[in-house]
């Protein structure tokens, strides 16, 4: 219990890495929660017009999310943490991102962070949710509405995959809670506001600072 625990707390704090916000200083880009639709996620760095700032972006948040289960899973024998307690690091580190503690717990809406657990969970599930995310997201050019369609299917997919247990419970949680926090993006969908993907709204780098005389 005590090293599921560990686990658990040490995947909550790999999650709370805002790689967007950290692509952003690193690329001398204005912070994403200032513009565009505030989330600190890939798609709105890419409104910056920094193109490899997003990918950044996209890599970190999904690559946390995917050594977090990893590393549980790796070491989950030694330390005898079972399937639920991976689970509870599934969530864990899906969490940190919605609700970093580095950034007080302003984060962004889990996209990339998800697909990336899922992929740790297992690469056929990762890439099942992957392609239907690239199918939707080039037939309609709506990031958030590929997210939905996605985070619905990735449930059943895992169940058709795996069957029922305690890491589908945790898939579902986190698809439940991806899909609320979309809770804009699907008004603005419903009422034609939603910007598509590669639509620019903020500026490329940080206005100069203005010295006093």
């Amino acid at each position: 219990m005590t090293a599921t625990l560990i686990f658990v707390i040490a995947a909550y704090l790999i999650g709370s890495i805002s790689f967007a916000v950290v692509m952003s200083r690193v690329f001398g880009l204005s912070d994403p929660r200032t513009y565009g639709s505030k989330n600190p996620g890939a798609t709105n760095v890419l409104r910056s017009g920094n193109k490899k700032a997003a990918i950044a972006t996209l890599i970190g948040d999904g690559a946390k999310g995917w050594f977090a289960v990893w590393l549980a899973e790796r070491l989950a024998d030694q330390y005898g943490v079972t399937d639920a307690g991976i689970a509870m690091v599934a969530l864990a580190v899906f969490l940190g991102h919605l609700w970093p503690v580095f950034f007080r717990f302003v984060g962004g809406k889990g996209v990339a962070t998800a697909l990336g657990v899922l992929i740790g969970l297992n690469p056929w599930l990762g890439l099942a949710t992957l392609v239907t995310w690239i199918v939707i997201a080039y037939a309609f050019r709506y990031s958030s509405l590929a997210a939905l369609i996605s985070a619905l299917f990735a449930p059943f997919y895992y169940g058709l995959l795996f069957g029922i247990d305690e890491k589908l419970f945790a898939v579902v949680v986190m698809c439940a809670l991806l899909a609320w926090r979309h809770s804009k993006n699907i008004s603005n969908l419903i009422a034609g506001k939603e910007s598509r993907i590669g639509s620019k709204s903020a500026p490329a780098a940080k206005p100069p600072a203005t010295k006093k005389k």
